[in-house]
């Protein structure tokens, strides 16, 4: 850290580059990287095994030791730059700061991707799920009840938007994740002999009804309009949770977290 480079400006190309990912999509993509904001999320990526390309830290922030201590686990290959607090303010997502950013390779998601360790892994699956906090959300769920892996089918947001990252408190960098069309993701489950329970208002049965011990994809939509017909086709069985109030739908987050906490009490006992 000692022979780390120093950085003041806010007309630096490298600082310029940090603003263009945060904000592109595109740019993320094209570079096959992301930003991320955060010692947790940092420590949980370094977790995950992801490869950091850069490390920005402010000493305004953050102090030497919790940095020596976080250099220690990085790649040799990694840039580590100080900045000022005025380039950090300027390039931070977060309100509250913490003093570290970085530049961290993306992880390919392909369904051949997924290791799954048992023959009955639990999954969950969201199709076409647009909004950064629900999936963060979701995927917070998957951490605490230790599923065997996401898979979002047909994906509308970016996996590595900063929003995401944020919402899912790191969570992103600890479960195993996947992406793919709902076809595809349906055949990959046809495949591994997985059955699909598909969360849908016709032709189901309460959620506490259904067996999940077994191989089991639990398969959630949008609260707007719901699975597609390719998903309610293939279904095992559709499922649904009763409502004893005004609305018929529940934020999709809080739907797939009643659901798989049911499956694991049953896994349980």
């Amino acid at each position: 850290m000692n022979n780390a480079k120093y950085i003041s400006s806010l007309q630096n190309p490298l600082i310029k580059k940090v603003l263009l990912l945060k904000a592109k999509s595109r740019e993320r993509k094209k570079n096959n990287v992301f930003i991320l904001e955060g010692v947790r999320e940092l420590q949980l990526a370094l977790k995950g095994s992801y490869i950091v390309n850069t490390l920005f830290f402010c000493l305004d922030l953050i102090s030497k030791d919790l940095i020596n201590t976080l250099v220690k686990n990085l790649n040799q290959t990694t840039e580590i730059i100080e900045i000022s607090l005025d380039v950090y303010q300027k390039i931070a997502y977060r309100e509250t700061t913490e003093g570290i950013i970085a530049i961290i390779k993306n992880k390919q998601h392909t369904l051949d991707t997924l290791l799954l360790s048992t023959k009955k892994p639990l999954l969950l699956i969201a199709e076409a799920p647009e909004k950064p906090g629900n999936i963060g959300a979701v995927l917070r769920t998957a951490d605490a009840a230790n599923l065997d892996a996401v898979i979002i089918a047909n994906p509308k947001t970016d996996l590595y938007n900063p929003n995401i990252i944020r919402s899912s408190v790191g969570c992103i960098f600890t479960n195993q994740i996947a992406t793919g069309t709902t076809i595809e993701i349906i055949n990959y489950l046809k495949e591994n002999n997985i059955k699909t329970y598909c969360a849908a208002l016709s032709a189901s049965k309460p959620y506490t009804k259904v067996n999940y011990t077994d191989a089991t994809a639990i398969v959630v939509g949008t609260e707007a309009t719901g699975l597609s017909k390719e998903w309610l086709q293939n279904s095992e069985q559709n499922i649904i949770i009763p409502m004893e109030g005004e609305i018929d739908s529940m934020n999709v987050s809080v739907a797939a977290a009643v659901v798989i906490f049911e499956a694991k009490r049953q896994r349980n006992n």
